[in-house]
């Protein structure tokens, strides 16, 4: 599958993921027996960044050597949430199981993002 196809992928269960939560706040909490946050506004509005990041993945998808800097700042967040979820499981915030939207939202988009990034990179060098 082209790098192209993946990043449409991730764009639309981007969208997917984010609609669920805006629309359905209480689902993952719920899902995952996790006591459900003060304000589960705070849980929306992270739904609501995940499919903006979405649709900026979809429109990045049709030229990614062009538009890097979504991939690159998609790929950090993917980076940066597996930190954040280990410390909130060290700290007894999150139980391990909640671990598979770290899985699904982070962990398998890493190669395919390192490789575009990788492609740009080579790219602007060869260009410059």
């Amino acid at each position: 599958m082209s790098l192209k196809k993946i990043l449409f992928i991730a764009g639309i269960y981007n969208l997917i993921w984010g609609a669920i939560n805006v629309l359905f706040p209480k689902f993952i909490f719920e899902t995952f027996h996790i006591e459900l946050p003060k304000y589960l506004e705070f849980w929306q509005c992270i739904g609501m960044i995940v499919g903006v990041y979405g649709l900026g993945y979809i429109i990045a998808s049709k030229d990614y050597v062009r538009h890097w800097p979504i991939v690159l700042v998609g790929f950090l967040g993917k980076i940066f949430g597996p930190i954040g979820f280990i410390q909130a499981v060290a700290r007894g915030v999150f139980p391990i199981s909640f671990g598979w939207t770290i899985l699904m939202n982070d962990l398998i988009w890493w190669i395919p993002f390192f490789m575009m990034l990788k492609e740009a990179y080579n790219h602007h060098q060869k260009t410059s």
